[in-house]
């Protein structure tokens, strides 16, 4: 299998200018969401709307966008924001945690999209994790991605992580002898930034979970959006809406 095989596409440089808008994109998010773990505050993005809990109820994966269009331009890349939940009937919080947090698993989980996963270091509920992605939508991305997660209990029944990207890099001809990776911010730019924000929440019998991911990923090139459009614009949301799935179908059969 091949990674990056693009014939013609030009490699794109992550440029300072495009990290700082999205950092600031971040911030804002971080701010926004800060209001769901003060007292009073809605814990559960399900609970803004009825439809959305009973739809996880009945086993469905609620999946919106949440800056209501598919991407937000910035300078030099695009910011992509995906909200979504499930409901795990039966699960209790403590099992739940359990196995999320057992990294080197979830090379089993969420195959075939992660392909290999690691935990490389564990303090407390702060974890350091290495994970090697696939992405495919017409063409083939191989990832090797680290991550710093932390998680935090905020009372018996509510827990939140936070999971930052600290290093992304693509690999051409992964598996392979020729196997190598691209300078990390000089590649093919379909992944440059994840910030994954997770909440779980066990009640009505059994643990609600959702996640919002906030991805970077270079602009649409000219003449090749026909090829490229659709891995951007498509992913993000899949990869999400994929994620919530199968961790429902690690405990729900």
């Amino acid at each position: 299998m091949g990674g990056l095989c693009i014939s013609g596409a030009r490699a794109a440089e992550l440029k300072p200018e495009t990290v700082q808008a999205f950092d600031r994109y971040a911030r804002d998010a971080e701010a926004r969401l800060e209001q769901r773990l003060r007292p009073g505050g809605r814990f559960l993005w399900v609970d803004d709307a009825p439809d959305r809990a009973r739809q996880a109820r009945a086993g469905q994966v609620v999946v919106e966008n949440r800056s209501g269009q598919d991407s937000t331009p910035i300078p030099g890349g695009l910011i992509h924001d995906w909200i979504g939940a499930a409901f795990l009937p039966g699960v209790t919080l403590e099992k739940l945690l359990a196995r999320v947090q057992d990294y080197n698993r979830h090379k089993e989980i969420y195959q075939p999209e992660v392909m290999d996963s690691r935990l490389l270091s564990r303090n407390g509920n702060d974890f350091k994790i290495y994970l090697r992605l696939m992405k495919k939508k017409v063409i083939t991305v191989v990832l090797d991605t680290w991550h710093d997660v932390h998680y935090y209990p905020l009372d018996a029944t509510r827990w939140h992580s936070r999971s930052y990207s600290t290093r992304i890099v693509a690999v051409e001809n992964p598996g392979q002898p020729e196997e190598r990776a691209l300078p990390p911010g000089n590649d093919q730019g379909f992944l440059w930034r994840l910030d994954s924000y997770w909440r779980f929440e066990q009640r009505d019998g059994g643990v609600y979970i959702e996640c919002e991911a906030i991805s970077l990923t270079r602009s649409v090139p000219a003449g090749l959006g026909w090829l490229v459009q659709p891995f951007i614009k498509s992913l993000p949301r899949e990869s999400l809406a994929n994620t919530l799935r199968e961790t429902r179908a690690a405990f729900v059969k």
